[in-house]
């Protein structure tokens, strides 16, 4: 159900997808190697720290995303690459267990050069029905029209 270039898109346009388990070794397995602080890479000190228990990394949340979006969006669009994010949060904690999903609305396109165009989208993770991240993506698409 993707794209193929940036006259495609339009404003407005909301998407609702993905399932995406959260297992407590991948939680560890990431934690232990990018983001190392005890809330995510041990279980007793977790349980002692503000959040009560083991949670994602947000770094981890934004890969999971990320792996929705791919999967889902950007794999059948002539998407070419980010930009970057804007208004990254992490309102609420990611816990083993979880099933994620993504929301999706265009909120600007605007032409980039000749060749291409940017789309920015809000993007919103959810864990059933808890907001757990939200960002604006600054992505660039091919032109059909060039």
């Amino acid at each position: 159900m993707g794209r193929d270039y940036f006259e495609d898109v339009e404003v407005g346009e909301m998407r609702t997808f993905g399932e995406r388990d959260v297992t407590r070794a991948e939680i560890l397995e990431f934690a232990e190697r990018y983001d190392p602080q005890p809330f995510h890479t041990d279980e007793s000190a977790a349980s002692d720290s503000l959040f009560g228990g083991l949670i994602a990394s947000g770094w981890h949340t934004a890969a999971m995303t990320m792996e929705l979006l791919v999967t889902n969006v950007f794999a059948d669009s002539a998407a070419t690459g980010a930009l970057g994010v804007d208004e990254l949060r992490w309102p609420n904690p990611v816990r083993p267990g979880h099933v994620l999903s993504v929301r999706t609305e265009v909120i600007d396109t605007e032409p980039w050069d000749e060749e291409l165009g940017l789309v920015k989208s809000r993007t919103t993770t959810l864990a059933g029905e808890t907001e757990v991240m939200s960002m604006v993506g600054l992505v660039l698409y091919e032109r059909r029209e060039r």
